[in-house]
Order: structure tokens, then C-alpha cells, then sequence
């Protein structure tokens, strides 16, 4: 387990096998499910940007939620100030980075590096995008504050870590710990909506031909014969969406099939 309370694994990593790149899907394919059966990957959708609009509120954030947007290429459209039907892909990889980097706590010279771009700019574009979620950027500081105050963050659902680094005298060591504060609520709880949704799978499904094989940090990939696939798929896409409320945020779960991991498509 990790700091954040992500399971892990090892000796192999499964979770860390790459999706993108062509290496990555060619190993992919070699994890075949049994004659007769198909994999199913169920996914949360963008599950800790979603706690983000939850846990800090945010009106915008949490509309672009509601209305079913691409978070990512809505935040292009505010970052560009370009209507949402016109964001370019190159637009959206640049707002998705600065979506993820707020998650971790990075800062402009780390955006900078991460996008090849000057320092000026990737300040820039934190600064717009507090401006856009002020919401995000008061949470950030909230959460902050609280560590500082009692010495460690929780989850929605309780689960602390402690972060002394949080007083370091080190600058360094300070940067890094206040950077975890943001970071821990948001993965943390992400990961133990995870495991409720594996406990409430399990439940539904261990007397039954269908099998949990592996868990990807935001994806379950189960084992299921070829005739349940719809409607195991269907039936655990919605034991995973209703197994936690988040305030004024839906969890949405999408889902997959094939016969192999590198070959899945979605389920209609």
C-alpha cells in the first residue's frame, strides 16, 4: 500500500504498464482471458477531479461535472478563453497537465518543465487557472492551513496521514510536504472509494463465474464468460457509481470489454 493508501504491486507491476505507448499495447494484448470469456475494464471516470469539485466546491468545476463536459477541455476553454466546441488537442494536453499538476501541488517551474515552455508562461497559466476555480485555490490553502495546524491531512472518509515535514525548517522539505497536504485527500480518497467499490464487487459476484483479476488504482478488470458480459458490466458499473456520494458530483464509471486487455472497446 502507499502513502496515499493506493494499492500497489510488484514482481510483476501490472499497474504500471504503459497504455499509450505502442510497447505498452502490445503487452497489453498478451494478458488473454479464458477460452469462452472476455475481460471486463471498468474505469472511473476522472474520479479525482471530481473529488477536487467536491471537496473544494468550486461552481465552475462542479457545473462543467454536471453538464458532462470534458473537464480537461473545459478548463482549455477558461485557460484560452476559447468556446469549448474549438479547443485544440494541443490546448486540452496543456489545461489537462495544469488540471493534474494543481492534484500534486506543482508549482510554475515545475509546469514549465513538464510543457517545455518558458517559466513566465506556465506561470501564467496557474495564475489563470486560480482565478478561474478560485473554489480549488481557497481548498489548496485550506488544506494546507490544516496540516500545519494539527500536523496531518485526512480523506473524505477519515483515513489520516501525519506530515511533520509540514514544519520543516527546509525550504525543500517544506515545498515537498505541502505539496503531499494537497495531494493525500484528493488520491487518498479516490483510493478508498476504490476499495469500497472492490468490496461491493466481490460481495455481488465471489459465488458466481465471474472473476476480479486486477486493480489499476481507478480501473477493476474482471473475468466474465462471453454471454454475461453486457450485463455484468452494466451491473457493476452501478454498484461502482452508487457505492459513495460525493457532494453535488456524480461518479461515473466507464465501461469496456475484449477478449484480451489490449483489446478492449467500449460497452454500448
Amino acid at each position: 500500500i502507499t502513502t496515499t493508501g493506493r494499492l500497489s504491486s510488484s514482481d510483476p507491476n501490472l499497474q504500471n504498464i504503459p497504455i499509450r505507448s505502442e510497447f505498452g499495447a502490445k503487452i497489453r494484448e498478451a494478458f488473454i482471458a479464458d477460452p469462452g470469456c472476455s475481460l471486463i475494464s471498468l474505469d472511473y471516470s476522472q474520479i479525482e477531479l471530481r473529488i477536487v469539485a467536491a471537496l473544494s466546491h468550486d461552481r465552475i468545476m462542479e457545473e462543467a461535472f454536471k453538464k458532462g463536459e470534458d473537464i480537461h477541455a473545459a478548463t482549455a476553454s477558461k485557460l484560452f478563453h476559447v468556446n469549448i466546441k474549438d479547443i485544440t488537442k494541443e490546448q486540452r494536453r496543456i489545461a489537462k497537465t495544469v488540471n493534474f499538476g494543481v492534484l500534486y501541488g506543482m508549482n510554475f517551474f515545475g509546469l514549465a518543465q513538464r510543457l517545455g515552455i518558458k517559466r513566465e508562461k506556465a506561470m501564467q497559466f496557474i495564475q489563470e487557472y486560480f482565478q478561474t476555480f478560485a473554489g480549488v485555490y481557497k481548498y489548496t490553502r485550506k488544506v494546507i492551513y490544516q496540516a500545519e495546524e494539527k500536523g496531518y491531512v485526512e480523506t473524505v472518509l477519515g483515513r489520516r496521514r501525519y506530515i511533520p515535514e509540514i514544519h520543516a525548517s527546509s525550504q525543500i522539505m517544506k515545498n515537498a510536504a505541502e505539496r503531499e497536504a494537497i495531494n493525500m485527500p484528493i488520491q487518498g480518497t479516490a483510493a478508498d472509494i476504490m476499495k469500497m467499490a472492490m468490496i461491493a464487487v466481490y460481495n455481488e459476484f465471489h459465488n458466481s463465474d465471474v472473476k476480479i483479476v486486477l486493480q489499476i488504482h481507478d480501473e477493476l478488470l474482471l473475468e466474465v464468460p462471453d454471454k454475461k458480459v453486457k450485463e455484468v458490466a452494466r451491473h457493476a458499473k452501478e454498484l461502482m457509481e452508487s457505492v459513495f456520494a460525493l457532494n453535488n458530483v456524480k461518479l461515473i464509471v466507464d465501461a469496456k470489454a475484449g477478449k484480451s486487455w489490449g483489446s478492449m472497446r467500449s460497452i454500448s
